[in-house]
C-alpha cells in the first residue's frame, strides 16, 4: 500500500520518477502474492481468464442474467 500512496502523491506533483519506481514497486508485490506472473496452480480446469463470458462454456449462463438492473440508464433516477 506504501507504494500505492506513493504513485498518488508523486503523479500530483509531477513526479514521473517516482511514480516508475513505485509501480515497480507495486508490481513486485502482486506477482509476490500471485496476483500478476505465471499460474501457480494446476487443477486441471481451462484457463478462461481474459475470455469474454459468452466464448467460454458459461455462455448460456451469462446470457440468462438480466445485466439491466445492474446498469441502469441514463434516462432518469436509478430505482
Amino acid at each position: 500500500m506504501d507504494a500505492r500512496r506513493v504513485i498518488g502523491s508523486a503523479g500530483r506533483t509531477g513526479n514521473t520518477e517516482a511514480v516508475a519506481a513505485a509501480r515497480g514497486r507495486v508490481h513486485a508485490a502482486k506477482v509476490a502474492l500471485g496476483e500478476r506472473g505465471p499460474v501457480w496452480w494446476n487443477d486441471g480446469a481451462p484457463d478462461l481468464n481474459r475470455h469474454m463470458a459468452r466464448n467460454t462454456p458459461y455462455a448460456d449462463w451469462f446470457a440468462s442474467l438480466d445485466l439491466s438492473a445492474d446498469h441502469p440508464s441514463s434516462d432518469g433516477p436509478a430505482g
